[in-house]
């Protein structure tokens, strides 16, 4: 099996075990390992990899997973490695949260013994894409949890004039707005008290940041729908996000965004669900009252 390492640097040298503990795993399972060029170098001199095999890999389709050391920000960066290859990805968990990088610290030896062996199941999530004219992400103008459109650094509000599948929808007054997939829901979109949407459920949420009117809510709508945006800010610019990539737009344009032509394969290991992580990673279920 060849199996491709993704990571960012690492500032807290207390991830370096944990690190080790990876490439002594996949040694130990005698994976072929192909180390990003960005992690590479930064092992270099902290983390010792010898004991791999280590191939030099360019094309995502020349590897059967790719792995991800680091938290949720690590796994949407190698969205754009990954692009539309299909090959599955799994994320080990070295930030916080840990929503899709779901495999705890504790259970690298475990993950890795799973993932060799195949004892698990893919989890399809969708992706939007943002078309402009200007082409402002390049190639890379799809996202695994949301678009965002964001007023920047100055107090005035933007205004978003969103149109459904070429009707007229609303004009949000406010901080910005938030497209989020049911992967991104539990991201951002649920910090501004947009919905949860489980990943089976074919549909998109719109939710407003700060929105000046208090009767707009978040709406969820089918996946199939193209929404257009026109963007009007009384500011110098505004902030549009793809994801972790973030472009700075000085004047008014106009944005479609929809759902992609390709899907993202997390890899769910047997003994994991969508509700697990849920429950686990938002501690339902708990009584947490001091009695």
């Amino acid at each position: 099996m060849k199996i491709a390492v993704y990571g960012r640097q690492f500032n807290d040298p207390s991830v370096f075990p944990y690190i080790r503990q990876v490439f002594d795993s996949l040694a130990q399972h005698k994976v072929e390992v192909c180390i990003h060029p960005i992690l590479n170098d930064f092992l270099k001199g902290n983390v010792d990899t010898s004991a791999c095999t280590l191939l030099n890999c360019t094309d995502p389709n020349d590897v059967d997973v790719f792995l991800t050391l680091g938290g949720d920000g690590t796994l949407l960066d190698m969205v754009t490695v990954i692009r539309d290859s299909g090959v599955p990805v799994i994320g080990i968990n070295f930030g916080r949260l840990g929503f899709l990088a779901s495999i705890n610290k504790s259970d690298i030896a475990a993950a890795i013994h799973a993932v060799v062996n195949k004892e698990f199941s893919l989890d399809s999530r969708e992706l939007l894409v943002i078309e402009s004219e200007q082409k402002i992400f390049g190639d890379n103008n799809f996202a695994l949890n949301d678009v965002t459109i964001h007023k920047r650094d100055d107090s005035a509000m933007i205004t978003t004039h969103v149109s459904l599948d070429g009707e007229f929808l609303n004009s949000y007054w406010g901080d910005g707005i938030i497209i989020s997939t049911p992967t991104g829901s539990t991201a951002y979109s649920l910090s501004c008290n947009g919905p949860i949407i489980f990943p089976q459920s074919n549909s998109i949420a719109l939710t407003p940041v700060a929105p000046h009117n208090l009767n707009v809510r978040p709406v969820v709508l089918p996946d199939t729908s193209t929404l257009t945006l026109d963007i009007d800010y009384r500011g110098n610019n505004y902030i549009v996000s793809c994801d972790s990539r973030t472009v700075i737009v000085d004047k008014p344009m106009q944005f479609k965004v929809y759902k992609a032509d390709f899907k993202l394969n997390l890899v769910r290991l047997n003994n994991e669900s969508y509700l697990s992580t849920l429950r686990k990673k938002l501690l339902w279920g708990l009584d947490a009252r001091n009695y």
